[in-house]
């Protein structure tokens, strides 16, 4: 793609961080899918929403814990850095009425902050509750291969609402990632289907096809729109060498160019980090939702248990706490490194590398005889590597 043409929102290879946190987050996956199967199956505890709830509250970890080791690490101060963050914030949430009072003087309007974190954890949670309530009605293949078809309506919605063009290649690499993901759950391997929380799932199946479905693909659309709004309106630039574009991600009122009083502090004595280090405003994100799922989420618990829906039952057995322990580390991982990506490489390719855990869970499956060796399983995970690599060409 030429550069004259190329939208700012074009995905790029963002170094070898980059690299490090994409493994990471598949490695995450593979540990977050065998340890629930264990917690499921082996220790037989099966209280989906209550786990649902218990990992999500623990992504307000990830930004103390972030804080931690950049104080143990750098010579920031935690002052600079939380300030570096409000900047951010503040950059976010200006509106046009406001563009002419100096920056460093705004207030971030807690009423606005609040709404953006509740609308993103509402965005980010929903794709799994639906998961959750089409798991009992239609079989974990076709709920796989229709919710693994959000990379295809991440391409739609990228191209729609971030100004890309349709690529050829991009659109060849997402429909060979889908057709692969086919091959992988129709051709006999459906252990361990990748999703949100899919894990976490009930074994039981009732027939009711068509709801489960429709409900399935509900929440692909949900979480493809979401990947590409996160992208366009809360994403700041973190590779290193696109920190200095401010058209890499758009303010939520879209803001005209800020002044030179608009500026962030750049001297010593002003004290502040901007742009924040690589990965904490993701971070950031990711513990306002887990915070918010702590203090709004626990609500439905009763209700789910008064109704019989789901029987409110606190784990007792220490292999079990320490199953849950390692989903909930393991899901900080992922979901943190997943918001980065996305503000990297974008929701396209992002989407599409995360059908990679596919591969990961197929072969430890087999390690741990899960599921056999098939030839379908082989090609349809050689399919998902090649278009993953198509994608890693067309950012190169």
């Amino acid at each position: 793609m030429s550069p004259a043409y190329e939208s700012p929102h074009a995905p790029r290879l963002g170094g070898k961080s980059a690299v490090a946190v994409f493994v990471a987050v598949l490695l995450a996956f593979v540990a977050e899918t065998q340890l629930a199967q264990f917690l499921q199956t082996t220790l037989e505890y099966r209280q989906s929403y209550f786990i649902f709830y218990t990992v999500h509250s623990c992504f307000s970890l990830s930004l103390p814990i972030h804080l931690f080791y950049l104080l143990c690490t750098t010579k920031n101060g935690l002052q600079p850095l939380l300030l570096g963050l409000r900047f951010a914030i503040v950059q976010q949430l200006t509106s046009r009425s406001e563009q002419n009072v100096d920056i460093r003087h705004r207030t971030p309007t807690i009423a606005k902050t609040a709404l953006l974190v509740v609308l993103l954890t509402i965005f980010s949670s929903l794709p799994g509750l639906l998961w959750f309530a089409a798991v009992p009605l239609a079989s974990v293949t076709d709920i796989t291969a229709i919710w693994n078809a959000n990379a295809f309506f991440t391409y739609i919605f990228s191209v729609k609402l971030l100004g890309l063009k349709w690529g050829t290649l991009r659109l060849l690499a997402v429909c060979l990632a889908t057709l692969g993901v086919i091959v992988v759950v129709y051709g006999g391997t459906t252990a361990s289907p990748p999703g949100p929380e899919s894990t976490l799932t009930s074994i039981a199946h009732q027939p009711a096809p068509f709801v489960g479905d429709v409900l399935t693909l509900s929440a692909s659309l949900v979480y493809a729109f979401y990947q590409v709004v996160y992208k366009k309106y809360i994403a700041l630039p973190t590779d290193l060498d696109l920190t200095s574009e401010s058209t890499n991600y758009q303010g939520l009122y879209s803001a005209d160019d800020a002044d030179d009083e608009n500026q962030p502090p750049t001297s010593s004595k002003d004290k502040i980090v901007y742009p924040p280090p690589f990965g904490l405003h993701p971070n950031l994100v990711i513990a306002s939702m887990g915070m918010c799922t702590l203090l709004l989420f626990w609500i439905p618990i009763p209700f789910l248990h008064y109704y019989g829906l789901e029987e409110f039952r606190l784990p007792t057995r220490v292999d079990t706490l320490m199953a849950i322990a390692g989903i909930a580390a393991s899901a900080v991982v992922f979901n943190a490194g997943t918001m980065i990506l996305l503000g990297i490489w974008g929701p396209i390719v992002t989407s599409v590398g995360s059908l990679l855990t596919i591969v990961l869970t197929f072969f430890s499956d087999m390690f741990f005889g899960t599921v056999p060796f098939t030839f379908s399983g082989l090609v349809g995970t050689g399919m998902i590597v090649g278009a993953f690599a198509m994608l890693v060409f067309d950012m190169s």
